[in-house]
């Protein structure tokens, strides 16, 4: 299958923009496209999927091993006509020396020619040495096009055009001048999700109109075709549990970030995953079990604390014994309070800290967690004996005034947690944690929390039947 790899020469270059318009553009042509995103990430996959129609996956080095990458590849490029990936950060930046964790790393482990976006801002000449460099920098890296972003106007393209034609052999496939229909918002996180964003498809298709004049999509094909390998089969996967329960998830413009691959995950394991809305709900939906992922609650605060009835329902519902997970705005949320520019809302209650936003990151970057036994779903090594793995976080909030003598599933061994070296609150059949978890061979949460709710549905009604018995 054809496969192209989106990657820049620095962060901040536009790639998010482009690859989410070229998705939309070339879906837009009839070409099925099916979107990645390299490393933890959920804002960009949100436009990418919105934009292609499809979920878009991440391929991680650090939490997926080379052959579990290729594995996610292959799976979800069942049934598209193009893989499109976009990278993080630049070509050649990565948490490792020698470049292992790299985009370049990624494009060489799936075969795929990569096309630099660059930022043309303030530069003409200049774009020949910097892109011989990054061809020389690894020969093996396939750069098989540059798409000049940030162009000032036709006498720009021009020179930049006969520079790049005149010193190198990369093709020019696309030119996109500066544009104010192009921006996106951004927080500070990153782009404004799309969950949230007004008009987001209005958006989408304005980026698409502007990058089908401006790039040649019949060249990027081309590119894609003649240069990508046959990707192997995924290997088949056991049949899916029949679904006998049911999990309630928070799906709203406060709570969006779930991986596709986990939610997927949850309903292979026998979970019908039953949509709720934090902001306008009264009540939660007929359940055994719930999931409030990450998102911004700090932004939707008002209204979270405007529905009272939804917030003592959950807090019922959770102090009843129904098992939950929440993720970092979820672990937000169930707490006391949450303070945001001078402002401050009541939250759940269930996890007695409070939450305050500050300007600068608490928690960015991976995590390395190792089990402490005291979580409520089974270890990790499934043999009793407690395991490490690794997550990641990207909060602006930190817990104060956390009760003391809790439990915790989790000892941070890399990362920051709940900021007392541990994270993972555990009360009654509740987690809540900082970490975003992420469904793979060496941490396989879904089903671990799906196999948790399933025990206790079953311990209910064992108990209710021994009630009408007695």
């Amino acid at each position: 299958m054809s496969h192209l790899f989106i990657s820049a020469a620095h962060k901040s270059s536009g790639k998010t923009t482009i690859t989410l318009g070229l998705c939309a553009a070339l879906r837009a042509r009839g070409v099925t496209v099916q979107p990645f995103k390299k490393g933890p990430d959920y804002i960009d996959p949100m436009w990418l999927g919105r934009a292609a129609g499809r979920p878009c996956h991440n391929l991680d080095f650090q939490t997926q091993s080379h052959a579990e990458i290729r594995e996610t590849f292959a799976r979800a490029l069942t049934g598209s006509d193009l893989g499109i990936i976009e990278g993080n950060m630049s070509l050649y930046d990565g948490m490792d020396l020698e470049g292992s964790n790299c985009n370049a790393a990624l494009a060489k482990l799936l075969d795929a020619p990569v096309v630099l976006v660059l930022d043309a801002q303030g530069v003409s000449r200049g774009v020949a040495p910097l892109l011989l460099g990054y061809q020389a920098f690894d020969p093996e890296v396939k750069i098989a096009g540059v798409i000049l972003n940030k162009v000032a106007g036709r006498r720009h393209e021009q020179r930049l055009r006969a520079v790049v034609e005149r010193y190198t052999d990369i093709p020019v496939v696309g030119v996109v001048h500066r544009n104010p229909a192009l921006a996106i918002s951004e927080r500070h996180l990153g782009l404004v999700p799309s969950n949230e964003a007004g008009e987001a498809d209005e958006r989408i298709t304005a980026i698409a109109d502007v990058l089908a004049q401006e790039v040649d999509l019949d060249r990027l094909l081309e590119i894609a075709r003649a240069r990508s390998p046959a990707v192997p089969p995924p290997a088949p996967r056991p049949a899916p549990h029949p679904k006998d329960l049911r999990i309630a998830i928070a799906r709203d413009s406060a709570f969006g970030f779930y991986y596709p691959a986990d939610l997927e995950a949850l309903e292979r394991a026998g979970a019908e995953l039953v949509p709720f809305d934090a902001l306008r709900d009264s009540a939660l939906p007929e359940a055994d079990g719930l999931f409030i992922g990450g998102g911004f609650p700090e932004t939707q605060m008002e209204q979270l604390e405007a529905n009272v009835a939804l917030r003592r329902d959950i807090r019922a519902a959770i102090e009843g014994g129904l098992p939950t997970y929440a993720e970092c705005g979820g672990l937000m949320y169930l707490s006391r309070s949450l303070t945001w520019n001078e402002r401050c809302c009541e939250m759940v209650g269930v996890v007695p800290g409070d939450v305050v936003m500050h300007q600068r990151p608490v928690g960015r970057g991976y995590v390395h967690l190792e089990e402490t036994g005291d979580g409520p779903w089974p270890l990790v090594t499934g043999d009793g004996t407690p395991a490490a793995f690794h997550a990641h976080e990207f909060h602006y909030s930190g817990m104060e005034n956390l009760a003391p003598g809790g439990h915790y599933a989790f000892r941070v061994l890399r990362g920051t947690g709940l900021g007392n070296g541990f994270d993972g609150w555990v009360h009654r059949n509740l987690l809540a944690c900082y970490a975003h978890q992420r469904q793979v061979d060496t941490n396989r949460w879904a089903d671990r929390f799906v196999a948790f709710v399933r025990r206790c549905k079953a311990a209910a009604e064992s108990g209710r039947a021994t009630q009408r018995h007695a």
